[in-house]
């Protein structure tokens, strides 16, 4: 029986809710989906990034109302310390959190210039220059990470830092982004867990009633 309730936006384009269902997921919180209906104004501008301050996705877990997807991380985290969403060693630990606040916070450009579609693949994409920083950072980050923890995950298992990085393994499947030995792997790690399976079989039968995400950025 479902004893929260997570509201997300639309499984194909919306990275952020993605985040916030697999951080749920992980946790083993029994939730229940509201999705957003598609032509709901704030449903629109979290898909659009015009929005300062995202309430989309939120989680309503007995009496407590988190809708900041870093929030609803360690709120988690600290109901329910065993799933690991955090490393248990304090370095390593700390480590995630920042690189789990990075994407949080930062790569506005690889967000713009590579919006989530699951259902599309565009071989041979012409990455905007602006993206590329963005991009060499993240892929920095992941062979930090993967280096110390030895993977095949960020930090050895599943932790949060891979559900903030998940969409943009997708992104950077469905822009064709090239990417070297290490981090290809990683990303066909992520590609391969089944929890973020079930996500994408999801968004492919998600009805067609969004219209298709152009915006000038």
């Amino acid at each position: 029986m479902a004893t929260a309730t997570l509201t997300i936006s639309s499984k194909n384009y919306s990275s952020w809710s993605l985040r916030g269902w697999l951080l749920c997921r992980m946790a083993g919180i029994a939730f229940e989906e509201m999705p957003i209906p598609f032509d709901d104004p704030d449903a629109r501008a979290e898909l659009l990034l015009l929005s300062p301050s995202f309430l989309v996705p939120c989680l309503e877990h007995d009496g407590a109302r988190v809708w900041d997807t870093l929030a609803i991380a360690e709120y988690l985290a600290e109901l329910f310390p065993a799933a690991g969403l955090l490393p248990a060693d304090r370095i390593p630990r700390a480590l995630c959190r920042s690189v789990s606040g990075e994407m949080h916070s930062g790569f506005a450009n690889l967000r713009s210039a590579l919006p989530m579609n699951l259902r599309a693949r565009y071989p041979g994409f012409k990455i905007w220059a602006g993206a590329k920083p963005d991009i060499d950072r993240v892929t920095a980050i992941w062979r930090e990470c993967l280096a110390r923890s030895g993977g095949p995950f960020l930090f050895g298992a599943p932790t949060m830092a891979d559900a903030m990085y998940a969409p943009v393994c997708t992104r950077f499947t469905t822009y064709d982004v090239a990417l070297d030995e290490v981090c290809t792997g990683y990303v066909r790690t992520v590609l391969d867990w089944p929890v973020l399976g079930e996500w994408i079989k999801a968004a492919q039968a998600e009805p067609e009633e969004l219209e298709e995400l152009d915006v000038e950025f």
